[in-house]
């Protein structure tokens, strides 16, 4: 039965792209405002995995987390150069977490860094010096104020105002948006991390990691009220809520080390790349004295302290395609509600998503695939679909017609539940989440670049 239901939405939908009037593609490249040599990494195939309090607690996502959800990962809340270039704070925080290998030229000094008080996104802000900070998880953020690499922030909502009002533009985000981006940052869980107990102990037998937390909780010589673990707390999630000037140039605040194997780089400015480099500089800078094997088993202790179960999961099509579900999702109260400004800011980060989907899938006469070419077109032609409904959908909401709106939102319903997981599915042997395939793709795209610059003869 579940099968010909399935038949049966996949046909209807395929019937129903057939006979549509031809109309303009909403799915195409948007220009960018970057600097060449710029790295998002927006395509890697594994991702961090994004643990949320309120699935584990409730088993579901509540509205205003999935609706922070989406704000984070749309342009539309940030200014206008960051909106034509398509970044959005998930484009630094990917699924809550860092992002190591973000790089944009003349606003990053290495990867995993970035000017928050540069030119870029903000002529109005800047400073007229590049001093980059680290890109930082986000993950245990409700345990971690003061906010801000110096911890000039006691509020979670003031920083994420500021972030997109000052660092990028943006317009000043409505009550119900800035109070959803702060319960979706606050919903960020820690990777469970089986080493630890819950006062922040060892539970490992391990002897480096064993003589290592010792280690990390001796006084220093030269100061006994000093300690590593005086700041990093480990009963209180590593941090100590306070700004310190360890040698780095400033004051800045103690950085948690739970699940710090997958935040490097370190330092307030990702100086370090390593543990060992970090443990290095302790040393140095305070005179601890540490042998080669004292250094080998800090850094297996900082190991076992900052690791966490599954870091990275699959960024698959039906991956992307849940995301978008959780982020529809909101349109069922917004609808209702008659919520014309959360409404149109659905339907614009959806639609770009479900449009980003669609590039992932080379179109017919595209060399960089080799078969497939019907699972790919009807994927494409499925994608495109579903855009243009919401895209009705948004217009209804627009001129009040809130019951046709919700009429568009089942039948959007209806195709992403059954539908169109199966036609997309079914293409992604052949999209650029197939390693072969996408490594195709970009090399295809720097010959064209080459080419692109090689002089007129």
């Amino acid at each position: 039965m579940v099968g010909r239901v399935v038949l049966s939405v996949a046909v209807g939908l395929a019937m129903a792209l057939a006979v549509q009037r031809t109309v303009a593609s909403p799915v195409g490249d948007a220009p960018t405002t970057l600097p060449a040599g710029t790295e998002l990494n927006d395509d890697a195939l594994d991702q961090p995995r994004e643990v949320f309090h309120s699935e584990a607690i409730g088993g579901r996502k509540p509205y205003l987390v999935n609706l922070g959800n989406m704000a984070f990962n749309t342009p539309a809340i940030l200014g206008g150069a960051a909106r034509q270039a398509g970044i959005s704070c998930g484009s630094c925080h990917v699924n809550g977490a860092s992002n190591p290998k973000l790089f944009i030229p003349g606003t990053s000094s290495r990867p995993g860094n970035f000017d928050t008080s540069g030119p870029l996104f903000n002529p109005k802000a800047d400073n007229l010096v590049l001093d980059p900070v680290r890109i930082p998880s986000l993950r245990g953020a409700r345990y971690l104020a003061p906010y801000g690499s110096d911890g000039r922030t006691a509020s979670l909502r003031d920083f994420v105002r500021t972030v997109i009002v000052d660092e990028f533009a943006g317009p000043d985000p409505s009550p119900a948006v800035l109070d959803a981006l702060v319960a979706y940052i606050q919903d960020i869980d820690f990777l469970p991390n089986p080493s630890l107990g819950p006062d922040g102990k060892l539970n490992s037998e391990a002897s480096a990691e064993r003589r290592g937390e010792a280690l990390f909780n001796k006084p220093f010589p030269h100061d006994a009220s000093l300690s590593c673990a005086g700041c990093h707390i480990p009963s209180g999630g590593f941090v100590d809520h306070r700004q310190h000037n360890v040698g780095s140039g400033g004051l800045y605040k103690t950085p948690t080390l739970l699940n710090a194997d997958f935040n490097a780089p370190y330092f307030h400015d990702g100086r370090f790349d390593t543990f060992d480099q970090v443990v290095s500089h302790f040393d140095r800078e305070f005179g601890l004295g540490l042998s080669v094997q004292d250094q080998a088993d800090l850094v297996a202790y900082l190991k076992a302290v900052g690791d966490g179960v599954q870091a990275y999961e699959s960024n698959g099509a039906l991956a992307q395609l849940r995301d978008i579900a959780d982020f529809a999702s909101v349109l069922a109260t917004a609808i209702p509600a008659h919520d014309n400004d959360i409404i149109s800011l659905a339907v614009n980060a959806v639609g770009g998503d479900l449009s980003d989907l669609a590039e992932r899938i080379p179109a017919q006469g595209d060399p960089v695939a080799s078969g497939g070419e019907k699972q790919r077109d009807l994927a494409r032609r499925a994608l495109k679909e579903v855009v243009r409904i919401l895209g009705r959908l948004g217009s209804d909401a627009t001129d009040g017609k809130y019951n046709d709106a919700a009429g568009e939102y089942k039948t959007y319903n209806r195709f992403m539940t059954v539908g169109v997981p199966i036609i997309v599915g079914n293409a992604e042997p052949w999209s650029l989440f197939n390693p072969a395939v996408r490594d195709a793709h970009y090399a295809a795209l720097r010959r064209r670049l080459e080419s692109n610059k090689q002089p007129d003869k």
